[in-house]
């Protein structure tokens, strides 16, 4: 990943808990000259140094026959925006301001395993409906569907786990603008839709984390 130095995110722990956030990736597997992908959800699970991803694909989806020695990298797409110039300070004073887009994005390098083991593949699926669920009034659970049923949807799908060996990741949230344009920014984004406020919100908590406050 390029990851210019204002951008830059290095601490695995922070990385961690975004990617847990995305929980959707794609996942991007070199083999024989050929890449190949596949969209999914995730659960990110342990901790830096034994981080690992469990997801799981249509047993129809060739994915899961690749090599276990073929490099996979899980790239976690966050919130993102287009920067309209209008919103710096700076555009107004000297006109030097161009449209830009800011992102938050993580990236999981590894090796691919084949999660084979029933019980394991049933605990993936009730701790990624969980995690979903855990904030509705009545949430969902796997037991809730007839065994029967859920496991002949179980027999159409197959377990895969990343094993993760580095994870880095990009913030680009106008950290190298000044403080006014940083603030025009968060401004204008706010008054841009539900999408935009997100990404305004991140911008807001990195300034509080540098001890630079609205």
């Amino acid at each position: 990943m390029y990851q210019p130095a204002f951008f830059q995110e290095n601490d695995p722990e922070k990385l961690a808990a975004l990617a847990r956030e995305i929980q959707f990736a794609c996942l991007v597997t070199a083999d024989s000259g050929a890449l190949h992908t596949v969209h999914a959800p995730c659960v990110v699970k342990g901790t830096p140094g034994d981080l690992s991803v469990e997801f799981h694909v249509a047993k129809a989806n060739p994915h899961w026959r690749l090599p276990p020695d073929a490099p996979t990298v899980a790239i976690f797409q966050g919130d993102q925006t287009y920067i309209h110039p209008g919103w710096y300070p700076t555009k107004a004073e000297t006109g030097k301001a161009v449209p830009t887009w800011t992102y938050v994005t993580v990236h999981m390098h590894g090796q691919l395993e084949v999660i084979d083991n029933r019980d394991d593949l049933a605990r993936h699926l009730d701790e990624l409906t969980a995690f979903n669920e855990e904030t509705r009034d009545e949430p969902w659970s796997v037991a809730d569907a007839p065994e029967s049923y859920t496991n002949r949807m179980m027999a159409g799908i197959v377990g895969l786990r990343l094993r993760v060996q580095r994870i880095e990741g990009a913030l680009k949230l106008n950290q190298h603008k000044n403080a006014a344009d940083q603030l025009g920014v968060i401004a204008g984004l706010r008054g841009s839709g539900p999408a935009a406020t997100r990404v305004a919100d991140r911008m807001a908590a990195a300034r509080q984390e540098t001890g630079d406050l609205e």
